[in-house]
């Protein structure tokens, strides 16, 4: 205790402030900025006077430092800023807010305007609609004087209200974790963001979450696509019988539709016969870009028994809801395509026509 209170004029000033007349009470002061981790080293520092860094640990020296500053260890203090000077010049640019922390409740008008004028460049490029309420809350809040009235108000609508959209022109989320998601020449990874989600049965609560954060938790293994295999029902049972989980895409040819659905069993090469399944479902999308309305159709319940279609003539068939086959032999291309509320509970197009397939991919969905 004697050498805490000569070492640190803070906690000196906190333990005296705290002391009860001297009854043997341990007085007991809250430091919640500082972690355990680096109090132990501030610990080392007091009793021993001795301070030490591996090179992996460089991030410390700042956190460090810090909790130097609040505890008025100058001759730590002194050390460290000097050390970093010297040495760590590029660690301080990557962290400079831990270097240079500010209170925004303090900035003067003129500091907002030049901080404004400096930021001005970068602020179109930033994701605000990505953020999570809690960083909308601790890093954006609090700075609202920089941003336009119209675009906070935005936001804080978007966070009040999910179902809210924006006004603004927004920048999409960033696709992070790519590498070998997806290889289509259909769709996107926002569409495969929120076929996804319609797999794991995630309720999306805001119709805009595609504003938010992708939903990229299976890798899409393409198993066939028209352009390169064909667009035959036999080449399609070759290619895509007896493996599970599978996505089908459709490119409508002359409307750029997509529709597609999801078998969560297998493919057979049978003759009229249908699978049953509660899990499958069907879909479409305005266009590959114009993702955000989309059309979202459940097998009805008391119809599971006829969710699939089997036959050697057809290829990816949902009921009788999706079709695609032909007339003739297996051999021949899809001639006979349409979409026809029986089964599911949703149209997915607005009409009964015949529709020709401009492209078609099949894919097996692995959990990544």
């Amino acid at each position: 205790m004697i050498i805490l209170c000569y070492r640190s004029p803070f906690l000196r000033r906190t333990l005296i402030s705290n002391k009860k007349n001297n009854d043997g009470i341990l007085a007991h002061i809250k430091l919640s900025d500082i972690s355990p981790e680096i109090f132990q080293i501030i610990l080392k520092y007091i009793y021993g006077g001795i301070i030490f860094f591996n090179e992996q640990e460089t991030l410390e020296i700042l956190k460090v430092l810090i909790a130097a500053d609040k505890l008025h260890l100058q001759e730590l203090v002194d050390y460290l800023q000097k050390y970093l000077i010297e040495n760590k010049v590029e660690l301080m640019k990557q962290n400079f807010g831990l270097v240079y922390q500010t209170n925004p409740d303090t900035w003067t008008d003129d500091d907002y305007e030049m901080m404004k004028n400096t930021l001005q460049p970068c602020l179109p490029l930033i994701r605000f609609f990505s953020l999570s309420s809690e960083e909308f809350a601790q890093k954006v809040r609090p700075y609202k004087k920089l941003l336009g009235r119209q675009l906070y108000e935005n936001l804080l609508n978007s966070y009040l209200d999910p179902n809210i959209e924006p006004s603004d022109n927004i920048l999409l989320p960033r696709y992070k974790n790519v590498d070998g998601v997806i290889d289509s020449k259909i769709v996107n990874l926002n569409i495969v963001s929120l076929v996804s989600r319609w797999v794991d049965k995630i309720d999306i609560k805001s119709k805009f979450a595609y504003t938010r954060e992708l939903y990229l938790s299976y890798k899409f293994n393409l198993l066939l696509r028209g352009s390169q295999d064909g667009f035959t029902p036999k080449r399609f049972h070759e290619l895509c019988d007896n493996i599970s989980h599978t996505i089908t895409f459709i490119k409508v040819r002359g409307t750029e539709e997509i529709i597609g659905g999801y078998n969560p069993l297998i493919w057979k090469s049978l003759n009229n016969e249908y699978g049953e399944t509660k899990d499958s479902f069907i879909f479409s999308f305005k266009s590959k870009d114009n993702f955000k309305v989309p059309i979202l159709s459940h097998v009805n319940p008391k119809d599971i028994n006829g969710a699939l279609f089997y036959h050697t003539r057809s290829g990816p068939t949902f009921g009788r809801d999706l079709y695609i086959g032909v007339k003739g032999v297996d051999s021949d291309e899809y001639h006979r395509n349409y979409c026809r509320k029986y089964r599911y509970e949703k149209e997915i197009r607005n009409t009964e026509d015949l529709f020709s397939i401009e492209d078609y991919e099949v894919f097996q969905i692995v959990k990544s």
